[in-house]
C-alpha cells in the first residue's frame, strides 16, 4: 500500500507539470487553431532561462521562475505578432511550416548559445527526502506541485471569474459573435499565444531541476503536450488538465509495475487505443470553435 501511495504522489507531481503544459498547447489550438509545434522549445526556453538566471546571474531560484514566465510570455506574443499576425490562419499549411521553421530555429539557437552537455539547475532546497513513514518526497518536488497547483488554480479563476477571460471563453466558443459584441480579437490571439507561452516556460522551468535541461528535451515535450491534448480532446481546457494528470499515472504506474525502459512509451500506447475507440478524447467540449 505504501508503495502504491509513493508512485500515487510522484503522478502528482509530474500530473500537475502535464497539466501546464498541456493547458498551454490547448488553449493556443482552441482559439487560434493553430498547432504549435514550438511549445516544446518554448518549454526549453524555459528550464535555460532557469539555468542562466541561477547560474550566470546568481538570481534566486524562485525568482528565476518568475523571470522564465515571462521570457515565455515575450517570447510568445512576439512569435504571434511578427509571424502569425498578418497570417491567414485557415491556410493550416502555411502556418504548420512557420511554426516548425520556428521550431528548428529555436532549437538550434539553444544548442548553439547553451552547448549539447546536459544542464543541472541548482534549487535551494535541501536533498534530504521528506519522509512520513516508508513514503519519500524531495522537497523540490513538493515545491514544484505547489506551485503548479497554485497556477493551475489561478489561470481556472482568471479563465472563469474575470472579464478579460470571458471574452477568452468568448472567443473560443464563436469568434464571429465575439467580434459582434466588441470582443478584439486580435488582442486575444497575442494574449492567448503569450499565455500558452509563459505556461510551457513555467512547466520547463519547474521539472528542469527534478531531471536536466538539455536543447533536446523539448522534442519529447512536444509529443507529450500533444498527447496529453489528444487525450483530453482536442479544444477542452479542463480536458487537458486531466489528460496532463492521466498520462503522468500511466507512465508513473506503467514504468513501476511494467517496465521503466519503456516509461514514455506507455503513454503513447494508451493514446493509441484512446484515437481508435473515442477520437474526440475522453474528455472532449461539447463545443469546438468555429
Amino acid at each position: 500500500m505504501d508503495q502504491i501511495l509513493q508512485h500515487f504522489i510522484n503522478a502528482m507531481v509530474l500530473g500537475s507539470t502535464y497539466a501546464l503544459l498541456g493547458i498551454g498547447l490547448t488553449i493556443i489550438f482552441g482559439i487560434m487553431r493553430v498547432v504549435n509545434f514550438a511549445h516544446g522549445e518554448l518549454y526549453t526556453l524555459g528550464a535555460y532561462t532557469a539555468y542562466g538566471m541561477v547560474t550566470l546571474i546568481n538570481l534566486d531560484f524562485f525568482s528565476s521562475i518568475l523571470v522564465a514566465a515571462l521570457i515565455g510570455m515575450l517570447i510568445g506574443a512576439l512569435i504571434e505578432y511578427v509571424f502569425l499576425r498578418r497570417k491567414d490562419l485557415k491556410n493550416i499549411d502555411e502556418v504548420m511550416l512557420i511554426m516548425i521553421g520556428i521550431m528548428i530555429i529555436m532549437q538550434n539557437m539553444e544548442l548553439m548559445i547553451w552547448g549539447g552537455v546536459a544542464k543541472i539547475i541548482p534549487t535551494p532546497f535541501s536533498q534530504d527526502p521528506i519522509s512520513m513513514g516508508d513514503i519519500s518526497i524531495s522537497p523540490t518536488r513538493v515545491f514544484v506541485f505547489c506551485i503548479a497547483a497554485v497556477l493551475l488554480v489561478i489561470f481556472y479563476l482568471g479563465i472563469e471569474r474575470t472579464r478579460f477571460g470571458l471574452a477568452i471563453r468568448a472567443t473560443f466558443q464563436d469568434q464571429d459573435a465575439a467580434r459582434i459584441v466588441g470582443v478584439n480579437v486580435k488582442r486575444i490571439y497575442t494574449v492567448t499565444f503569450a499565455l500558452g507561452s509563459a505556461m510551457a516556460a513555467v512547466a520547463g522551468a519547474l521539472l528542469a531541476p527534478m531531471f536536466v535541461a538539455t536543447p533536446l528535451m523539448g522534442d519529447l515535450a512536444s509529443l507529450k503536450a500533444f498527447a496529453i491534448v489528444i487525450l483530453g480532446g482536442l479544444g477542452s481546457l479542463g480536458g487537458a488538465a486531466l489528460g496532463g494528470f492521466l498520462l503522468a499515472f500511466i507512465e508513473e504506474f506503467g514504468a513501476s509495475y511494467i517496465s521503466s525502459a519503456y516509461r514514455d512509451a506507455f503513454g503513447f500506447l494508451v493514446i493509441i487505443v484512446v484515437m481508435l475507440f473515442r477520437p474526440q478524447g475522453l474528455f472532449a467540449a461539447k463545443e469546438r470553435v468555429g
